[in-house]
């Protein structure tokens, strides 16, 4: 069975800043069947949820704060307004994967976390990047000492481009998750740190195994952080390819 396809809307940032909701009236005119927000871009919470709505966009998964201290109320005030049931932690920097210490206060940090999303019946996500896989803590990938000190509830977001950027193999990283890799984010390129991405399809991620080893994910979600073509364009050609592949459905097949 293919998985829904959501786009990442940070993708699309500069134009979303420009014309939001025209942006957003392209993605559902290209056929995404959802979305993942990470920001407003100048639009309420309501006014953007209001708009997904007309459009058919689900709201997949939203990156935000944690839900902890003085941001607690507003995070999970968001989330509701959305109609959203993923939350997930997009970043710690690099500097915070050093250490036993710094990576245990991290996962505590995610555990606290993930104990409010528990509570308000929101599953907690954890979105890596090439640190968490390159950078090694007590012998081993940072990812997987995370694993030995997080909840077992927390999930992980597979950024399944920065695995390989780290020095794994995305679709070994996926399948050794398992059942907690039940979001996929999907982007494509030369697999470095530095130079643009591509369309999903014309890089050099092998997405039969990635996409294969993911049967625990709820939805595959295109996220390109930069691109050296057209965004749009790009966002385009990434839906055309998965869907042609039948990796994936969306409104329109």
């Amino acid at each position: 069975m293919t998985k829904p396809i959501a786009l990442q809307l940070y993708t699309l940032r500069d134009a979303l800043g420009k014309d939001f909701e025209g942006v957003i009236r392209k993605v559902a005119e290209i056929g995404y069947a959802g979305v993942e927000t990470a920001n407003m871009y100048g639009k309420s919470p309501a006014d953007a949820a209001k708009l997904f709505q007309e459009l058919g966009l689900q709201v997949a998964s939203a990156h935000a704060p944690l839900p902890l201290g003085g941001k607690k109320n507003e995070v999970l005030d968001t989330i509701a307004t959305l109609g959203c049931k993923r939350l997930i932690c997009a970043f710690f920097p690099p500097e915070e994967f050093t250490s036993t210490d710094k990576v245990k206060h991290v996962c505590d940090q995610l555990n606290e976390a993930d104990a409010v999303a528990q509570e308000n019946g929101l599953t907690f996500f954890y979105h890596n990047h090439w640190w968490e896989f390159e950078y090694l803590v007590e012998g081993k990938p940072a990812y997987q000492f995370m694993l030995d000190h997080l909840n077992p509830t927390v999930h992980f977001e597979v950024d399944t481009y920065w695995v390989q950027v780290g020095g794994r193999d995305p679709a070994a990283a996926v399948s050794e998750l398992g059942a907690r890799a039940s979001l996929l984010h999907i982007k494509d390129g030369p697999a470095t740190k530095d130079d643009p991405m591509a369309a999903v399809g014309t890089g050099v991620l092998d997405w039969a195994a990635v996409i294969g080893a993911g049967s625990a994910a709820d939805w595959l979600i295109v996220e390109l952080d930069r691109c050296a073509t057209d965004m749009l364009e790009a966002v385009s050609k990434s839906y055309d390819y998965l869907i042609t592949k039948g990796f994936a459905h969306g409104s329109k097949g």
